[in-house]
């Protein structure tokens, strides 16, 4: 059964692979601030990090399952994901700048985080309708109080830290500063594979056939 992952992530490919998938890629073609803001216009306030994540990781999901069923050949699921990083009642998504990226790290050493990840899977059988599967996943990540300047200045002059959620990877440069995970640590690392095998079972597909 084929799988297509719904982003160009580096490291939720990689989960995929090591877990045995080797999927097709495709970059859903997505505003995530459009779609977080006409969200939050609605509803008048801002979404929860849980909820939030959910509804990109199925705008995404859903684009890519859309385009591939209208193709009328693909048959298997689309996995979609999204994840952010809350810290003391804020939300932060990816940095991008190293002044914003040493401040976060400033805040984060010797504190515990919220890793959000949103997960939606597609099953696409042409001549069907697509089936969506979602769910959640929730992973807390406590960092070591004793991380020195010299190693935040470091950390963030490799430039990992700067596309990222939350400023930080947990299966690179940046796992030698957490100190604990607690939950399904591929979640930290972009997508929750329990949670994508359990939302597979729900749409009839059994996750050792998706094994390449």
């Amino acid at each position: 059964m084929r799988v297509c992952l719904a982003s160009t992530s580096p490291a939720r490919l990689m989960l995929l692979r090591q877990a045995g998938i080797e999927p097709l890629t495709q970059s859903p073609d997505v505003d995530e601030d459009a779609v977080a803001a006409a969200a939050a216009a609605e509803r008048g306030a801002d979404l929860a990090p849980a909820e939030l994540v959910l509804l990109l990781a199925r705008a995404k999901a859903a684009d890519v399952a859309h385009k591939l069923a209208a193709e009328g050949l693909f048959d298997g699921i689309v996995i979609g994901g999204d994840s952010m990083f809350a810290l003391g009642g804020r939300v932060y998504g990816k940095p991008y700048t190293p002044e914003e990226a040493t401040r976060r790290w400033h805040e984060m050493r010797g504190a515990t985080g919220i890793l959000h990840s949103g997960h939606s899977v597609f099953r696409l059988s042409p001549g069907d309708a697509p089936v969506e599967a979602t769910a959640t996943a929730e992973a807390a990540v406590t960092f070591a109080d004793d991380i020195t300047d010299a190693e935040i200045a470091a950390y963030v002059a490799s430039g990992e830290p700067l596309l990222v959620a939350g400023a930080f990877t947990v299966d690179s440069l940046g796992g030698a500063f957490i100190t604990r995970v607690d939950g399904d640590p591929s979640t930290v690392v972009g997508m929750s594979l329990s949670t994508v095998r359990r939302l597979a079972a729900e749409l009839d597909v059994a996750w050792t056939d998706l094994w390449s």
